[in-house]
């Protein structure tokens, strides 16, 4: 009997990639990966010897705008579980392209479950929304649940906002097994430097290794967030589709240390062979227009579901993240990695 197939829409993210290491260990599921031609293969280099045998990882390119690649794709692989993770995913960014946002988040989204309902409709799918899709929520509403109302803070969240939907509407009008997590913030080894924290312990990484000057540069440090470890979010994605999945389901997960992105900073700052010695200032070019403060989740719904809880400590993946930075700068100290 053939093996189940996993499909994972890009795999050679921070989660896609963690993702796969977690369904190869602790399942007998081939694993099918999306990715685009132009991708970054860093995240995956431990799979790509497996990808080369034919070993339970296999590769396929796909571009979420483009229909007749995910189409492609999916029809030749007819996966039984398909983890939707591919999306253009910087905030700040959808300001400045919120056309291509929309395109890839909303629209990607749609041909990658028009393409399962046309091929492998039993299939059951993860849609990645967002917590951004809750956006400037106020005190009296923390923590966030499930019902909480819907107000978009940037072209990103309301990309999500329609991903979100658009994986309900798949569910209710054609019976698709979709399943949709509101993930919170969630970090670790291989989270790209244009997200805060990383962004810390990569500039702290260069700052030891002597490629710059001792000075941070940050933008909204008064965020408060809920942090979880991408470990445990990809524990968590694996539960979802396994324990009992509802169609048309949807719920909040994060972590349980909550804190202001100055907090974050400091723990990252304590850690660094520069402690005490590193100044910090405020670029206007990392701050958004208006900013999704207040991300605090219940996630009793998913725990009562799952079982799922955070087991990751906060510094733990503080310290992870840094010492993931401190090994690429070594390696590709070349002046590129500047941002």
């Amino acid at each position: 009997m053939a093996a189940p197939r996993a499909l994972i829409t890009g795999i050679t993210g921070m989660v896609g990639s963690h993702l796969a290491e977690r369904l190869l260990e602790h399942t007998e599921w081939d694993i099918h990966g999306l990715y685009r031609w132009r991708s970054p293969i860093d995240n995956i280099r431990a799979l790509i010897p497996r990808a080369n045998r034919g070993d339970r990882v296999f590769l396929h390119y796909g571009e979420l705008r483009d229909s007749q690649s995910i189409n492609q794709a999916v029809a030749e692989v007819k996966p039984d579980y398909v983890f939707h993770l591919a999306a253009q995913s910087f905030p700040r960014t959808s300001f400045d392209a919120p056309l291509d946002t929309y395109d890839t988040n909303i629209n990607g989204t749609t041909r990658v479950l028009e393409a399962v309902r046309l091929h492998c409709p039993q299939a059951i799918v993860h849609v990645c929304s967002s917590s951004e899709v809750f956006g400037r929520v106020s005190r009296d509403k923390l923590p966030i649940d499930e019902e909480c109302s819907f107000h978009p803070a940037s072209p990103y969240a309301i990309s999500k906002v329609g991903t979100d939907m658009v994986g309900r509407y798949y569910a209710e009008a054609f019976g698709l097994r979709t399943l949709i997590t509101r993930m919170f913030t969630h970090t670790g080894p291989r989270r790209g430097d244009v997200f805060a924290e990383s962004s810390f312990a990569k500039q702290i990484a260069m700052i030891e290794m002597g490629l710059m000057d001792p000075v941070i540069r940050v933008g909204n440090l008064d965020s408060l967030r809920t942090i979880a470890d991408v470990r445990d979010a990809v524990r968590a994605y694996h539960l979802l589709v396994t324990v009992n999945p509802v169609a048309g389901s949807y719920f909040n997960i994060g972590g349980s240390h909550v804190c202001k992105i100055a907090d974050v900073l400091d723990t990252l700052l304590s850690m660094s062979t520069y402690a005490g010695q590193i100044s910090v200032e405020v670029d206007l070019k990392r701050l958004r227009p208006i900013d999704a403060d207040l991300q605090v989740p219940d996630t009793s719904k998913f725990a009562a579901h799952t079982g799922w809880s955070p087991q990751i400590p906060f510094r733990k993946t503080m310290s992870d993240l840094l010492d993931f930075w401190r090994r690429e700068v070594t390696e590709r100290s070349n002046g590129h990695l500047n941002r």
